[in-house]
């Protein structure tokens, strides 16, 4: 690491800090606005953050992986969530927008009552905001360890609390600046990573070591 890559990532952090303060007093306004964007997002803002939020530090590790062992082929592991996403604009999108609502439990608060809705938002709860979400902080945060090791050699013992760091960076933008804030963050972060992408790809395919596809 050369002291340019350090003033890149110094940037990027100042970048996102400022995209924060930015929106804050728009996401101060109220709650409609914090976590809705006022339901104003343009749909091209919200399909980025969609692309965005799954492309993780662990995304080009994680694709290589499975194209060195199954081919191209081994990309449909991920591909096929192209339907689920296509279904949610085009279709429970507007469904979703017309209910006014801001989260599934309150969907389901509207449309069903009694016992069966308390045990659907209790389990839909623990499954997906406790079990899911834990495995899918931790192979994303592993994955990051594993980079901040490559790149910096930072030791393994030492390495999580810079992950622990950054994390909470993430959490104070987020925080401070509501959904208009995370979203514009988010199309950044996808200029960034998908440009770094490309170029990569271009350099691993050209190298004499590699000798094309």
């Amino acid at each position: 690491m050369e002291i340019v890559d350090y003033l890149i990532i110094a940037v990027y952090l100042i970048i996102s800090i400022l995209i924060a303060l930015y929106y804050s007093k728009r996401a101060g306004k109220d709650t409609n606005e914090f976590f809705l964007s006022g339901r104003n997002l343009p749909w091209y803002l919200a399909g980025i953050s969609m692309v965005a939020t799954t492309f993780a530090a662990d995304t080009p590790l994680a694709v290589t992986e499975l194209v060195a062992k199954n081919g191209i082929a081994g990309n449909w592991l991920w591909w096929n969530f192209a339907f689920g996403g296509i279904l949610t604009v085009f279709f429970f999108a507007r469904l979703w927008r017309r209910a006014g609502i801001v989260t599934e439990v309150e969907f389901a608060e509207l449309r069903y009552s009694g016992k069966p809705a308390r045990f659907l938002r209790g389990f839909r709860a623990l499954y997906l905001g406790l079990f899911m979400n834990v495995i899918i902080m931790g192979w994303v945060n592993k994955a990051m360890a594993s980079i901040l090791n490559g790149l910096f050699g930072i030791p393994e013992t030492q390495v999580y609390f810079f992950v622990f760091a950054c994390m909470l960076f993430v959490a104070f933008y987020s925080a401070l600046s509501g959904l208009w804030g995370v979203v514009i963050t988010d199309a950044f972060q996808f200029v960034i990573a998908m440009t770094g992408c490309i170029i990569l790809a271009i350099l691993v395919v050209n190298s004499p070591d590699v000798g094309g596809i």
